[in-house]
């Protein structure tokens, strides 16, 4: 599939202790149980008077104690977000591909992102351009391979912990995801791991986060990527799921789901539980950005008057 080296997990007297006893702490092992049932008990006292943690403290116990129930498909970047480069390009078009990116590190790939290669630092960059000197060096001219590091792989359903303590030993903080096929799913940076236990860690290049914003004469418009949940809390509307889409954690991928392919600008899709989504903006590969508003179901021709 390529020239990176995965390296495989198992026993490993490298891994930190300290990982190693979170591990048997976050599998449930016996010898930890009595400890965990102890850290539940005291994440669960928030209703007495003077708790002994705050309530961030708390949650972020009850993420760490959940943590160990997550697999890297939980907490991956889906392969249509995902930033990479080409490992033809020249260092001058890297440059500007970090700029753009406000990435440090972006997957190297062979013709498609199917046959990944490496990855790449911006850090290396500047190293080799100090290293080289200015007016010896020809930018444009200068293949990325020079500053390709190994990049790990990983299974959707390998535990989130295991990977973490992959990343830890093998000083690697990004993983492709890729599924049995030999295809990549998706992206995992150390970052996507340790918010799962801290919360989000924003800093000023970050992206503002999917979210919904009302619109005149009723409805919301909304980034695709939102998830169900912080969409029900943004503007009080649930979309419930049947069986079929239990997978499902985006407005966008509930919208797939209901017309079974990926819609196209213009298209209306109706949702049961009585709302419209309209299609403002998408691609080939995926919905991009929504119009919801609500409307009123046609009972035996008529519309129902409520």
């Amino acid at each position: 599939m390529s020239d990176a080296k995965p390296v495989i997990l198992g026993s490993d007297d490298k891994t930190p202790s300290l990982l190693r006893r979170l591990a048997l702490l976050l599998r449930g092992d016996h010898a930890a149980a009595s400890f965990r049932e102890s850290l539940e008990e005291v994440i669960g006292e928030s209703d007495r008077q003077n708790p002994a943690l705050s309530a961030p403290e708390r949650t972020m116990l009850a993420n760490l104690l959940k943590f160990g129930e997550l697999r890297v498909k939980d907490v991956m970047v889906p392969r249509a977000d995902i930033v990479a480069v080409e490992e033809k390009t020249s260092l001058a078009d890297l440059v500007m591909l970090f700029r753009e990116a406000q990435h440090s590190r972006l997957p190297v790939y062979r013709e498609t992102l199917d046959d990944p290669t490496g990855l790449v630092h911006l850090k290396s960059v500047l190293e080799l351009l100090e290293s080289e000197g200015e007016g010896h060096f020809q930018l444009r001219e200068a293949p990325i391979a020079k500053i390709k590091h190994d990049i790990l792989f990983a299974p959707p359903s390998m535990p989130v912990l295991d990977l973490l303590l992959k990343m830890q030993t093998s000083h690697t903080h990004l993983a492709l995801v890729i599924d049995e096929y030999g295809g990549t799913d998706g992206l995992v940076s150390i970052e996507d791991i340790i918010e799962e236990i801290v919360g989000d860690i924003a800093d000023e290049h970050d992206e503002e986060a999917p979210h919904a914003r009302p619109v005149a004469g009723g409805g919301f418009v909304a980034d695709a990527r939102i998830d169900l949940e912080d969409f029900k809390n943004e503007t009080g509307i649930e979309f419930p799921l049947d069986e079929t889409q239990a997978d499902i954690d985006t407005l966008g991928g509930l919208v797939v789901s209901l017309l079974g392919r990926v819609p196209q600008r213009g298209e209306i899709v109706a949702h049961p539980a009585g709302y419209d989504f309209e299609v403002l903006e998408a691609d080939p590969r995926r919905v991009k950005r929504l119009c919801i508003r609500p409307f009123t179901p046609v009972q035996d021709g008529k519309l129902d008057a409520g």
